[in-house]
């Protein structure tokens, strides 16, 4: 980050400045609450605080403080909320009961930080030159339907001894034979074995978790009915971090559904930009060195651009939201006013629907009901553009990008070795719990790991003494526990000052940042109408934290200043 200390004299990185009680070890920040006009100016005060880099995280660079750097802080503090009030950089107060229930009621600037992060050039070149070809590799491995449901099914074999005889009936499930847009018809073929005393029998099961099993579910009955997507839309982001062991860009994680804060992102691009044109020639910085972020409109004109697609005029784009959002649908909703026409076009409510664009449906808290589901198989049997599509919804799981990571498997799916080079460059080490070794090493170095189940949304990973016992536990267990998660290395960033604002209220604090690079895609049938990266979202939170999302109160948004290091 940019460290321009508040400190009245010098201050080492050893030193803090808080000018209100900040986030501890995993713990988030308070609240926002809503700030009062005008703002309180209030005066930084240095005071010794133990700020060792805590583990993954490399110590932090000595950062200079002036009095009048300490004064242009208070400064900027209050135009920055200004700036967010009146440019609609702004969440849901949570404080105020009334906040997402009336509109325009308990709002609260975003958490952001007051100045953006150092980011070396060449790392910002080598994220967005990886982002058209994360969107080929999710269209590619999306059409491998076999492969998604074996990498995400565990297989076990399990031997049994039979001590006496034994009768056996399975019931195989054999291609539909009666398909109709409302429902599949499958036969069944019964099969009887026996098997005598004294013999083994071996058998293969999946395991997988309840979650998971239930997308597979969907999936499977779409490749059961040849379910064809012409018209291919993803919009997705792909996060990383730089190793400071390593000087290399590594990625976290590649998500296909939901992918957030590309509205927010861009306008704290903007934010930064304004207040450094406005202090960066006494602070010695360059608003141009913050890069122009287009995602809020990039995004907005692939959905466009893919209703246009759809061709026809009366159709609309459905965003499918979590319940006590305003103005679109949530999977209840469309259960129980959809319907699929018999040439399977969507109607909910009585409009055709040409794109449905999931903010919900990543986490099992989206589907409390069985409606949910029947909603989710609604949109998915439909002829409207899905984003994601079931299959690349599964494509965004940790398992998935954990299997993309083995020995040859890139090479299944894209032909161009060079690409293949830069993708395999930008994986950390990822592994599954069926790799006994990684397991013990874990167990016995668990600082060197993040155990990360296939959940999205932040708060989710497990690290430090949680990490061993969690794995004690699911080695004890085994069963579909294991396949519910992967292990990951820790990656080690470099830690720096670096002030940070939420509920209108400034304090400084050692920080780690991570850089996700959005990426826009559209096919219909063999055209690729958009492959490109489509803007991007810095977000920064104390280094002390695991956790990082922005919505659950771990981090603040940010933007990046590109530097020559």
């Amino acid at each position: 980050m940019l460290a321009m200390s508040s400190c009245l004299s010098h201050c080492r990185h050893h030193h803090q400045v808080r000018l209100h009680r900040g986030a501890g070890p995993d713990r988030p920040w308070p609240a926002a609450a809503s700030f009062a006009t005008p703002l309180r100016r209030r005066a930084a005060r240095a005071h010794a605080m133990s700020a060792e880099a805590p583990p993954g995280v490399a110590p932090a660079e000595p950062g200079p403080g002036t009095a009048t750097q300490a004064a242009i802080l208070s400064e900027m503090v209050e135009d920055a909320a200004v700036w967010c009030a009146v440019h609609g950089l702004v969440v849901g107060d949570r404080e105020n009961p009334r906040s997402g229930t009336v509109p325009g009621v308990g709002l609260v600037h975003a958490p952001v930080s007051l100045l953006p992060a150092r980011f070396p050039t060449s790392f910002w070149k080598q994220a967005l030159e990886l982002a058209p070809l994360f969107n080929e590799l999710v269209d590619r491995v999306s059409l491998d339907g076999e492969f998604l449901q074996e990498s995400l099914s565990r297989q076990v074999l399990y031997s049994v001894w039979c001590s006496s005889d034994i009768h056996v009936e399975l019931r195989f499930r054999l291609p539909p034979s009666t398909i109709d847009s409302q429902r599949i018809v499958c036969h069944a073929k019964l099969v009887t074995l026996n098997f005598k005393r004294n013999s083994v029998l071996c058998y293969l099961t999946k395991q997988v978790d309840d979650f998971t099993a239930r997308l597979l579910e969907i999936h499977e009955k779409m490749m059961a009915i040849n379910k064809k997507e012409d018209i291919r839309l993803g919009l997705h982001r792909s996060d990383y971090m730089l190793d400071s062991e390593t000087n290399s860009l590594l990625q976290i994680e590649l998500n296909t559904i939901s992918t957030s804060f590309p509205g927010l992102g861009s306008l704290v691009s903007e934010l930064h930009r304004n207040l450094l044109i406005q202090y960066g020639k006494v602070l010695g910085l360059d608003s141009e060195r913050i890069p122009r972020n287009w995602a809020s409109s990039q995004f907005a004109d692939a959905l466009a651009r893919a209703w246009s697609e759809y061709n026809n005029d009366s159709a609309v784009v459905m965003m499918v939201v979590q319940p006590e959002e305003r103005n679109m649908k949530t999977l209840a909703q469309v259960e129980a006013e959809g319907k699929i026409n018999t040439d399977g076009t969507l109607v909910v409510d009585g409009r055709i629907v040409s794109v449905v664009y999931f903010r919900a449906g990543y986490s099992p808290n989206d589907y409390p009901s069985e409606a949910e589901w029947k909603a989710r198989l609604l949109m998915e049997e439909s002829s409207a553009i899905k984003c994601p599509s079931i299959s690349y919804h599964l494509v965004g799981t940790k398992k998935i990008q954990q299997e993309l990571a083995k020995p040859n498997v890139l090479e299944r799916f894209l032909d161009n070795k060079e690409d293949i080079a830069k993708l395999r460059k930008s994986f950390a080490g990822l592994w599954s719990l069926d790799n006994e070794e990684i397991v013990k090493s874990a167990i016995e170095k668990p600082d060197l790991f993040v155990l990360k189940p296939q959940r999205e949304g932040g708060g989710n990973n497990i690290y430090g003494h949680d990490l061993r016992d969690t794995l004690v536990k699911l080695q004890k267990e085994q069963g579909e526990s294991l396949a519910a998660y992967i292990l990951m290395q820790r990656i080690f960033p470099k830690a720096s000052l670096t002030p940070l604002v939420r509920g209108g209220v400034c304090f400084e604090d050692l920080t780690i940042s991570e850089l996700g690079i959005y990426g826009g895609y559209l096919r219909n049938k063999d055209k690729v109408i958009v492959n490109n990266p489509s803007g991007y979202l810095m977000r920064t939170k104390v280094s002390s934290s695991n956790e990082g999302g922005v919505a659950t109160g771990f981090a603040v948004l940010d933007s990046v200043y590109l530097t020559d290091e």
